[in-house]
């Protein structure tokens, strides 16, 4: 490359001999435009050269071979983070995928999981943000795919500090109190007969959230079936692999429809944000001085204080009400279904389970909140649950802003870097029995939700953890608390237990939990 650099060099110096000595001298303005083209070209041809340098000697991580432009993308298993687990057995902890345009990397070991998420965290804290959750999230004006800076600094901070404080969560207990009860009296008068768990909880949990976002008014709480069937069709899109994720070209054809499809939902969520944030405005207006304790009120009060450097807008606001909605209600919802399916399958375990909930609370109360931090073993449960069960199993894909170095490989800039920590909490050299349900495992023993331990990663580590663990730990304990404490469980007659997963946006199980309850409680009118 040297030699290439000064014939160049050489070539231009004569060039301009050649033409200066043709040019009268009073040409200096002739003279001058030929210096700079010329330094341009060279900076230009300069930077061209070094780049193709530096990528033919990147040792990028090994994979399986693809086609010609679409790369990998005709043999991709719908089970993605089982998929990318057998490639790994195969190529080793890191590996690449081309897909389309896109190259992915997948990461399956603690070692280099650290390395993204700590050694590097700052170079892979943005994220490759797909078309569809850019059109939900209002530009990606979210704190899932705002792009590390201010702006998401800002957002993190209203998110953890204002909204999803301990002190903030307190404050809206009789919120989810009122929820859960409602849950209980539900399936209460469905006693001995079968009761989709599944659904049951995605609509305990909605309810519950939007009860924390908006104080569940009257003219608002209405609205829930229509809620209901708005985040089931973005869930399902963002869930969809998008030809204008793989072939950015492609966008603006909208090959699939899908973004037409996702501008329609949005739309919906759009007028019904705009709906419940005029009634808010208005109950506001006609209550002053009364305490109104919600997360909109928050963030009403934050938008129109100001006074920071990066303004919170209303479009901010409508984002952060997506990611609460959307993101809340099927991670939540579908692990606590994976913990009434692992307990049903084992059964001493949720024996134990709820001996203790009889010893703590016992059966002539109701559970309240204040009892969760004593149910140990039950906190155990819920961290198997996660172990082997993570809602996201490859997290949050991450995309480095400039080329960098894991373990001896290249990973190039612009890449979509996947760490499946469902794999990494299922490698037998990390964990005894891995495919076994055994809470025992974190029973005295400090594991916690911080990502500082790399091989238990269930909400993600570095400056992009997820952002709701408190919120999500107080929902997940105690929706399941409740339902072991006032229920027994068991199957439809003739019908077998399956745990097999089906991967999407979210771990979900394949086949909806279905189950019988029976009441534990002393009193009927502890279920009222």
């Amino acid at each position: 490359m040297t030699n290439l650099s000064e014939r160049l060099t050489s070539v231009l110096s004569q060039a301009w001999s050649w033409w200066s000595e043709g040019l009268n001298r009073k040409d200096e303005w002739a003279r001058t435009a030929l210096t700079v083209s010329s330094l341009a070209l060279f900076i230009m041809w300069f930077t061209w050269i070094n780049k193709l340098y530096k990528s033919r000697n990147a040792r990028y991580p090994p994979g399986p071979r693809g086609l010609p432009l679409v790369g990998n993308l005709p043999f991709l298993d719908p089970d993605l983070h089982t998929y990318f687990a057998r490639l790994a057995d195969t190529y080793g902890p890191i590996l690449k995928l081309r897909l389309g345009k896109k190259v992915a990397v997948v990461v399956t070991s603690p070692a280099l999981a650290k390395q993204v998420l700590k050694d590097h965290d700052t170079t892979f804290a943005n994220r490759d943000v797909p078309v569809a959750g850019k059109i939900a999230t209002y530009g990606g004006l979210d704190i899932a795919w705002t792009p590390y800076g201010p702006e998401w600094r800002m957002l993190r901070k209203v998110c953890v500090r204002e909204m999803l404080s301990n002190t903030s969560l307190d404050g809206m207990y009789s919120l989810r109190k009122r929820e859960v009860e409602g849950m209980v009296r539900e399936i209460h008068g469905k006693v001995g007969s079968p009761v989709n768990l599944g659904e049951q909880l995605f609509l305990t949990i909605l309810n519950i959230i939007t009860s924390m976002l908006w104080g569940g008014h009257e003219r608002i709480t209405s609205l829930g079936t229509e809620f209901k069937e708005v985040v089931g069709e973005i869930t399902k899109l963002l869930g969809t692999p998008n030809v204008s994720d793989f072939f950015p070209g492609l966008a603006r054809y909208d090959l699939q429809g899908l973004d037409r499809e996702m501008r329609a939902s949005a739309l919906k969520f759009d007028r019904i944000f705009e709906y419940i944030i005029e009634e808010r405005l208005k109950l506001i207006d006609s209550e002053k001085g009364v305490e109104i304790k919600d997360f909109l009120h928050m963030l009403l009060r934050l938008k129109d204080e100001g006074g920071t450097n990066t303004p919170f807008t209303m479009k901010h606001l409508k984002a952060l009400l997506m990611d609460m909605v959307v993101g809340g209600t099927d991670t939540t919802s579908n692990t606590v279904e994976w913990a009434i399916a692992e307990l049903m399958n084992k059964r001493e375990t949720m024996r134990k389970a709820q001996e203790e909930l009889e010893t703590v609370v016992g059966l002539d109360s109701k559970l309240e909140e204040s009892h969760l931090p004593k149910l140990h073993y039950l906190q155990a449960v819920m961290k198997e649950v996660l172990r082997l069960h993570p809602a996201l199993p490859l997290l949050v894909p991450h995309c480095p802003s400039s080329a960098c170095d894991i373990g001896g490989y290249t990973v190039p800039e612009g890449a979509r870097v996947f760490i499946n920590v469902w794999a990494i909490h299922r490698d037998p050299s990390i964990w005894d029995n891995p495919l076994e349900f055994n809470p025992e495992r974190f029973l005295n023993v400090k594991w916690d939700f911080s990502g500082n331990d790399f091989n238990y990663l269930p909400f993600g580590s570095g400056r992009r953890i997820c952002a709701g663990i408190s919120m999500g730990e107080r929902m997940f304990m105690y929706e399941l608390a409740t339902l072991l404490h006032s229920f027994d469980w068991e199957l439809p007659p003739n019908s077998k237990l399956d745990l097999k997963e089906k991967f999407g946006i979210v771990l979900k199980k394949a086949t909806p939990m279905i189950a019988i309850p029976s009441p534990r409680l002393s009193k009927p009118a502890l279920y009222t």
